[in-house]
């Protein structure tokens, strides 16, 4: 039997050295004065903070910053707050044990300033810990993301196609504004950063919320066997009734999401018992996912709040979790293009021209087989997915 120390023990020993470990990978990016000064900082904490600088890399050891965490809290003991890089490696992420002070809210709010876009990484975790000491973490994150969500709405470039569509005339002379080059790359640029950002929030808010489906769920799915599969869609799917009977709702939208919900379980329920391999098990999770999102809308929306915002799966394989990426994307062989959203890694591959980590099915791209997971892209091409489960469309003869 191996005696050699797991990863998480390994981390966990050299935090008991030193509450900053920074990967040898990164070492660039925390300078041994950076080191320093950070460690000064810490010193003032409200709470012992541990600093793990450590790649998340999807198949590999540490694939999400909450199972980093969880995994090297567990092996040191010890309490505190963790910061780790967030699944955006320009970003934090944090997460506290023992205690409230605001860890989680700060790092968001560091990543989330225009003010620290182009920052260094040893100066967003300075600001961090700073916001931690303060204790102005969730007030700050709060701040920032009302004034994206005012900036998203009032400064949102207009269609290049779209230009005024007469001259405006001052001193006799007519003034025509045409859109050049510059222009749209200037307001590409304004609408590409500002959806970003409002995506960015949009994310943060999800995973404080806990109705949502936790995207650590879609971690742990991809690497699981089909029998690991199984086990964890079992679980979702019972997770999913138990939220549903504790959830009350008033009002005639938050009844028709609430309706939406439970249709979603029952479709999720169906699927999972007759599921013959990873493609239904794959859509037992985003049928979950959508009632689950249907669930937080509708006791928002009783409570006289607004719909939480869907955030899609990767559309090449939903078990990759969230698409941040939108792609104006052609399948080999045909003409049609469609406009879809990835996650990351699949974007870079299908730019570069090169196929995608996709879910197979039956030897081929799901999205090339018979059935409702491809004629709906698992929700991504039709809004009816759950209808069309409920009604015994999954399988085409």
């Amino acid at each position: 039997m191996s005696t050699e120390p797991s990863a998480g023990e390994r981390l966990a020993t050299a935090l008991r050295r030193s509450p900053i470990y920074v990967d040898p990978s990164l070492a660039s990016a925390m300078p041994k004065a950076e080191r320093t000064r950070l460690l000064a900082k810490l010193r003032k904490a409200p709470a012992p903070i541990y600093v793990l600088l450590v790649p998340l890399v999807k198949g590999g050891t540490w694939t999400d910053p909450d199972q980093l965490a969880g995994v090297v809290h567990g092996r040191l003991g010890r309490d505190g707050i963790f910061i780790t890089l967030d699944d955006d490696p320009d970003d934090l992420a944090a997460r506290e044990w023992g205690g409230d002070h605001q860890a989680r809210d700060a790092a968001w709010a560091a990543g989330l300033d225009d003010a620290l876009r182009d920052a260094t990484l040893a100066t967003k975790l300075a600001h961090t810990v700073d916001l931690i000491i303060a204790g102005t973490g969730t007030q700050e994150y709060k701040r920032i993301s009302a004034e994206i969500d005012r900036r998203y709405g009032s400064r949102r470039p207009a269609p290049a196609r779209s230009p005024a569509p007469a001259a405006r005339k001052e001193g006799g002379a007519d003034l025509a504004l045409p859109l050049t080059a510059a222009g749209v790359a200037v307001a590409g640029g304004l609408a590409g950063l500002l959806l970003w950002r409002r995506r960015r929030v949009t994310a943060v808010e999800r995973a404080g919320n806990g109705l949502l489906l936790p995207r650590a769920v879609f971690a742990t799915a991809s690497r699981a066997s089909e029998d690991q599969l199984r086990e964890q869609a079992s679980h979702e799917v019972i997770t999913f009734g138990e939220l549903l009977d504790d959830v009350n709702v008033t009002g005639e939208r938050a009844n028709a999401l609430m309706t939406r919900a439970l249709d979603a379980y029952q479709a999720a329920g169906k699927v999972l018992d007759s599921a013959t391999g990873v493609p239904d098990l794959a859509g037992v999770l985003v049928l979950v996912d959508q009632g689950r999102d249907a669930l937080a809308s509708a006791r928002a929306v009783s409570g006289g709040g607004k719909e939480i915002p869907v955030s899609p799966l990767c559309f090449f394989n939903p078990l990759h979790g969230d698409a941040v990426v939108d792609l104006d994307w052609r399948p080999v062989g045909t003409r049609n293009r469609l406009r879809i959203t990835s996650c990351r890694a699949c974007a870079k591959a299908a730019r570069a021209r090169k196929t995608p980590e996709t879910l197979m099915d039956g030897g081929v791209p799901y999205y090339e087989a018979a059935g409702v997971w491809a004629e709906t892209g698992y929700g991504h091409l039709r809004d009816d997915l759950i209808e069309r489960v409920q009604r015994g469309d999954r399988k085409k003869s």
